[in-house]
């Protein structure tokens, strides 16, 4: 990946954080933690994906189609936002790596303590 998309994949991705926590008013995102983990821009800059993850969100699903819906809004006031002349097209996407790594932490957790009650 060249630079050039590196720093707009991170701009896109400090940004798009800022809009969904400040501007998104939908009361299917309140009352938890979105965050973006990641952009990445195609080389020609018509596309990115977004990568989301989302804790204390009751239906993340509904979520996530709430976020896709406002894609356009999101993108318009990047585009304000950043000095780009194209601004890619966004799609969001559930990152459920933090989960995962949460449900691993606390299965290796509980075998420690089994492992600890048998030979303790």
């Amino acid at each position: 990946m060249n630079s050039k998309i590196a720093r707009i994949n991170s701009e896109i991705e400090k940004r798009t954080a800022e809009i969904i926590s400040n501007r998104l008013s939908d009361p299917r995102l309140s009352g938890g933690l979105i965050s973006v983990t990641a952009a990445k821009t195609t080389f020609d800059l018509k596309y990115a994906k977004v990568y989301v993850s989302m804790l204390n969100i009751a239906d993340t699903k509904e979520a996530l189609k709430v976020i896709n819906n406002a894609a356009g809004f999101i993108r318009n006031e990047l585009k304000s936002a950043m000095d780009i002349r194209n601004m890619p097209e966004l799609t969001f996407y559930l990152d459920t790596s933090i989960e995962y790594g949460m449900k691993i932490d606390k299965l290796l957790k509980d075998i420690k303590e089994k492992d600890e009650k048998n030979n303790g």
